[in-house]
């Protein structure tokens, strides 16, 4: 049975946000799951921004990433090396790739093409798993995460805004939204 890889990145910003085009990705975090929602592995790491490498206090006040963990963190091109050799470990199993929200894939087509990186993830179906829940709970509109888990009657575990336990508790709605079959 497969796999889903459910990916959170933490970026670069500052109060009001910025165009994704100037924003850099400074953690990314991936749980990779099976169809019941259960981790199976893991991948989170730092990664030090070139354009602008000193955070923003909002930055580090929100995602609760020290200036420390960025400086002392590889490039994005070092890091998504190391991704996709975790990654290529599971690429047999893996059924598609979900972020909360479409930001996500963006900022990785982004970062894929400055960097003129051919990712194996660029293959792989995404699902926007944020419009997923809201059609499948026949909402108006989307919910963030914290209030899609409320719906669900679950509570968000850990560190919100931090790119792992983003993406684990993303994880936690696959089940209640995708048909056990996958897409």
């Amino acid at each position: 049975m497969g796999h889903w890889l459910v990916i959170d990145l933490e970026a670069t910003t500052d109060d009001g946000g910025w165009p994704v085009a100037e924003m850099e990705i400074i953690e990314i975090g991936a749980s990779l799951v099976n169809r019941d929602g259960r981790e199976v592995d893991h991948f989170q790491r730092f990664i030090r921004p070139r354009r602008r490498p000193q955070l923003t206090a909002f930055c580090r006040e929100l995602t609760h990433i020290s200036q420390s963990n960025v400086d002392t963190a590889a490039s994005f091109i070092e890091v998504w090396a190391q991704f996709e050799r975790w990654l290529s470990h599971h690429q047999p199993h893996l059924q598609g790739w979900v972020s909360w929200g479409d930001y996500d894939r963006k900022q990785l087509l982004q970062e894929w093409q400055q960097h003129e990186i051919d990712s194996l993830l660029a293959n792989v179906p995404h699902i926007n798993l944020k419009q997923r829940f809201a059609k499948a709970r026949h909402l108006q509109r989307p919910l963030g995460l914290n209030g899609a888990l409320q719906l669900a009657g679950l509570q968000f575990c850990g560190q919100q805004h931090r790119a792992l336990e983003d993406a684990r508790n993303t994880a936690r709605l696959l089940p209640l939204t995708l048909p056990a079959s996958g897409i």
